[in-house]
């Protein structure tokens, strides 16, 4: 069963974007490499339970179990040592990124207070963008008698665009909802 965003892409968007940026061959039109969701828990260091439920959260939500992070540094400060246990990850490629990339443009973002769209500038200048979500429970899986606790996360869209301008016309033309700037 192929996605519908995946079909929209190779249905809609490799046209719009080889129009516009006038590419010679199909090659050239960029494409979604992977999404990286990342979270990081701070109270992972007193309670490890809370690494667990974030886990089980971040496996409901994208469908793929995440791998575990661990701290690089030591930090006096938050109590921390080198190679506690801080946070989890998943990379999504393939199908899995493609649903779970429809289901947050589609579903998860439109349920987010006072929505006026993503902004446009969390670019890093190689066609790749990052977004921050505060809370878990936009996602239509997450149920919210069973939350210990509201947790954010990091969303991270990595593109093959070679600029800034390719990838944020790649991302509006799936259906990302850019803020007018």
């Amino acid at each position: 069963m192929v996605s519908r965003l995946k079909e929209k892409y190779q249905n809609e968007v490799i046209k719009a974007m080889m129009e516009k940026f006038n590419y010679n061959n199909i090659m050239q039109v960029p494409k979604l490499e992977k999404v990286v969701v990342n979270v990081g828990v701070g109270e992972a260091i007193q309670n490890s339970k809370a690494l667990d439920a974030t886990v089980s959260d971040i496996t409901i939500i994208t469908g793929q179990r995440p791998v575990i992070t661990k701290a690089k540094k030591s930090i006096a400060a938050f109590k921390l040592r080198e190679g506690m246990k801080i946070g989890c990850k998943v990379t999504l490629r393939g199908d899995r990124m493609y649903h779970f990339v429809d289901k947050l443009f589609n579903i998860a973002l439109p349920r987010v207070r006072d929505f006026r769209g993503v902004s446009p500038k969390s670019f890093d200048g190689r066609g790749n963008y990052s977004m921050g979500v505060k809370e878990q429970l936009i996602f239509p899986e997450i149920e919210y008698d069973k939350i210990d606790k509201v947790r954010g996360m990091d969303i991270i869209f990595v593109t093959t665009a070679n600029t800034d301008e390719e990838a944020r016309e790649l991302l509006k033309l799936m259906g990302m909802p850019f803020r007018a700037a």
